[in-house]
């Protein structure tokens, strides 16, 4: 869900940002699939940067500052939340404009649809229809995200009111996003962490 995130931190080449844009929907050990080197690399990336947001400090603080009432969505909203606040602050981070990397973006998923998983290509349909990367930007999207969200879960939850901690948390989560993204970036610099299968 969080694919602006996984975009930002991916190695620079268009197949390896391809397989971080895949994570969620390439199930299994890596070795049973037969992706080109670079996509693979995305994909333990992807992996690594997942497996990293589990255990850090600064993760786990943002989880804390939300209601416990959010219970088991708590992950699904800092994964949307550490989008919008990354997309909000994309200069601080990023050479050019977020416009620009959103349409590249777009413009390989629908170069090499065909590499793309079953399940994630209406994903990736959607992701440019309503232009995701860039819309997260907007406080109103985050809401309607939420909301459409909260009705595809099978079991109850009170995402839809989600949106709300976003507005009350903002400033401290920006603090917390931006220790993850750091650690992140600089763990990627690292190729032995990426022995993941």
């Amino acid at each position: 869900m969080n694919y602006l995130v996984h975009l930002y931190l991916s190695d620079a080449d268009p197949f390896c940002r391809l397989g971080n844009l895949m994570g969620d929907f390439v199930k299994g050990r890596l070795t049973q699939h037969d992706y080109p080197e670079k996509i693979m690399l995305g994909l333990r990336q992807h992996r690594a940067i997942d497996s990293l947001a589990m255990q850090h400090a600064a993760v786990r603080r943002s989880k804390a500052r939300l209601d416990d009432r959010f219970g088991h969505t708590k992950a699904i909203l800092i994964d949307i939340f550490y989008d919008h606040l990354l997309s909000i602050n994309w200069e601080t981070w990023a050479h050019g404009t977020l416009s620009s990397f959103a349409a590249d973006s777009y413009r390989l998923l629908k170069r090499h649809r065909d590499l793309l998983p079953e399940a994630f290509r209406p994903v990736a349909r959607r992701l440019i229809r309503y232009d995701w990367l860039t819309a997260y930007r907007e406080p109103k999207t985050i809401k309607f995200v939420l909301e459409r969200m909260a009705t595809r879960l099978s079991r109850p939850n009170l995402l839809a009111q989600g949106h709300v901690e976003l507005v009350r948390c903002t400033e401290a989560m920006a603090v917390d996003c931006h220790e993850f993204l750091v650690d992140a970036r600089n763990m990627l610099a690292d190729d032995s962490s990426l022995g993941i299968s």
